[in-house]
């Protein structure tokens, strides 16, 4: 899928992979009310498309990934506004989180508030050298909304979730990498061809299996080990039964590459 919404570009690379751009550089990719509306729409296509195995959330221009929600706009906005403001941002940030398809976010520069909490909504987070985190929203006045104090504290636990959350500070990438927050840490500018590299990896695994440990990974969060485990075993169960199965047993004991019915 190719193509351009408001706020956002709509790559598709090789076969299996997609990349959404957001695509404001010159307000540092700041998430306003038409772009948010374009992400939604943007995943909810890309989500029902069985022939997307990852995606890839990057951004345009060189100085910030997304500098969270776009302020200037919310100068004018009535509480009225703000509150439907709020729904779309919602529905954006939601149809990121749940993408069926595995998803790599690419950062460089500023990921702030909003633009923090895209990256956490990813499954793997790829951050250079000049990525720097932060949930600020306690020093404007607001709680971030965008799904930032829950997938922080499970990303990293209440303590470092607290700190972040209720100190507004500014993370940089070494310590977003010692604390877990980023996955795989590149040379500044490589982190959009380091995520292109890892969604076209995972894209090449069976899509079956791919798609059932996500969902483990993701519906295992803030559960009993026993309902983790039993989550785990229906993810297993419906790799095991599916042709991807059948296909990869085959492939491995013909000493080929696997033929991936995606079924």
């Amino acid at each position: 899928m190719t193509g351009a919404l408001e706020g956002i570009t709509v790559h598709r690379h090789d076969e299996f992979v997609t990349e959404v751009v957001l695509d404001r550089p010159d307000a540092l990719n700041a998430l306003n009310t038409a772009m948010a509306r374009s992400i939604a729409v943007a995943c909810a296509r890309i989500g029902a498309d069985r022939t997307v195995r990852a995606v890839v959330l990057s951004a345009a221009g060189t100085k910030a990934f997304c500098a969270g929600a776009d302020l200037k706009e919310r100068n004018a906005m009535t509480d009225a506004a703000l509150l439907r403001q709020r729904e779309v941002f919602r529905a954006a940030f939601g149809a990121v989180l749940r993408l069926p398809q595995p998803t790599v976010a690419a950062v460089h520069g500023y990921a702030l508030g909003g633009g923090c909490e895209f990256a956490m909504s990813c499954d793997i987070i790829v951050a250079d050298e000049t990525a720097v985190f932060g949930l600020p929203e306690v020093t404007v006045g607001l709680v971030p909304g965008g799904g930032g104090t829950q997938l922080a504290l499970r990303r990293l636990g209440a303590g470092l979730a607290a700190d972040l959350v209720l100190t507004g500070r500014r993370v940089p990438v070494d310590e977003a990498e010692r604390i877990g927050l980023v996955a795989r840490r590149v040379p500044a500018g490589r982190a959009r061809a380091t995520a292109l590299e890892l969604a076209s990896a995972i894209a090449g695994n069976s899509p079956v299996a791919v798609r059932a440990a996500k969902r483990a990974l993701r519906n295992g969060w803030g559960v009993t080990l026993d309902s983790a485990l039993d989550i785990e075993d229906a993810a297993w169960r419906t790799a095991a039964l599916s042709g991807d199965r059948r296909e990869g047993i085959a492939a491995f004991a013909g000493k080929r590459a696997p033929r991936w019915p995606g079924q």
